[in-house]
């Protein structure tokens, strides 16, 4: 078979014998272009099938269109929908997007960064990597092109971040659970390196230290990954204590259905003798029996608003360099594994 060759505008110029900058121009309908110079330009391009260099494009125009966007981990469901979001609302300002994870590694974290700059990325969406401890690349990356945080953030780099209200969502979870009598009231969370985590527990410790409950320190059970089988582990260590929780909020769904299935196992009534929240309203929330009691969080609209406000910072691109947070509003969404207060 023989092999293709990649046409150029150099030569699409020869077959036509016009110059390189006349055919650019005719395939950016150009005003000063000529109807019948453009159709013939148009109708040679597409004869051989000819495909723009985005990044000689953006070379000469100092643009490419490209939004790099970071994730900790891409099968996570919660990803998905922020991906969605971000998608969308690059598609309809005509942007593309370039998608990496970092398997939550700061070293993968760092190299996709400088791979994100390497491909002309006109600026970075970026959810920080569990294990980031420096936010030197970060920082230097956002000197040389605009740089947004969402989900996963940091307060120590100056920029725009988008984040849900995770500690009033979390206060606003075990008052609900207060509301129904429930006094000895455990959490399910990541280890003190997690951001997200830690605003979760402020808003738990602010939810009993305001109905004058004392915190239990056995009530609290961390591990780094906060995932189903971990969610099912740690309700078998508190199962396991003299006196059992009332009830468990987790910081993820995922643990909260892991927290269901080993209170399955043990024969323990949902929600009557421990009720179970989870935080995120995935898909599974409404599999899980009893369906799960959970913080819905707006992936989709978080996504928006992020890749909103990244190419308004490359549109405009003089603005002075601020540290701003935006806040999403979340609710939460009551099931059968808690009820409401009579």
């Amino acid at each position: 078979m023989e092999k293709k060759t990649t046409v150029t505008l150099k030569n699409l110029a020869l077959r036509l014998n016009l110059s390189v900058s006349t055919v650019s121009r005719a395939l950016n309908n150009h005003p000063d272009i000529s109807a019948h110079t453009i159709q013939r330009v148009k109708e040679l391009a597409e004869k051989l099938n000819y495909v723009p260099n985005l990044f000689a494009k953006g070379f000469r125009s100092h643009r490419t269109h490209i939004l790099g966007v970071i994730v900790p981990n891409i099968s996570h469901l919660f990803t998905s929908t922020l991906l969605k979001g971000i998608l969308e609302e690059a598609e309809q300002n005509g942007y593309r997007v370039i998608i990496s994870e970092s398997n939550n590694e700061e070293n993968k974290q760092t190299e996709m960064l400088q791979t994100m700059m390497q491909f002309g990325a006109d600026g970075i969406l970026l959810s920080l990597a569990k294990k980031t401890k420096s936010i030197h690349q970060v920082l230097e990356t956002l000197q040389r092109i605009p740089l947004v945080l969402f989900d996963k953030v940091s307060e120590k780099v100056p920029c725009t971040q988008i984040v849900i209200n995770e500690e009033e969502a979390a206060f606003n979870a075990v008052e609900h659970l207060i509301g129904l009598g429930k006094k000895r009231i455990a959490i399910l969370k990541e280890t003190e390196n997690s951001f997200n985590s830690e605003k979760r527990f402020q808003g738990y410790k602010r939810a009993l230290k305001t109905y004058n409950i004392p915190l239990d320190l056995k009530l609290v059970q961390s591990t780094e990954d906060i995932s189903l089988n971990n969610g099912k582990r740690l309700t078998n260590v508190l199962l396991s204590q003299k006196v059992r929780p009332d009830a468990i909020f987790a910081i993820t769904d995922n643990a909260a259905i892991g927290a269901i299935k080993a209170l399955h196992k043990f024969n323990v009534k949902i929600p009557e003798e421990i009720a179970v929240v989870g935080f995120s309203n995935s898909i599974n929330s409404t599999i899980i029996q009893p369906e799960l009691s959970t913080v819905d969080q707006p992936g989709e609209r978080i996504g928006r608003i992020a890749a909103k406000s990244l190419i308004d910072e490359i549109n405009h691109p003089n603005k002075e360099l601020v540290s701003k947070t935006i806040e999403i509003k979340t609710n939460l969404i009551v099931r059968d594994s808690s009820f409401k207060a009579i």
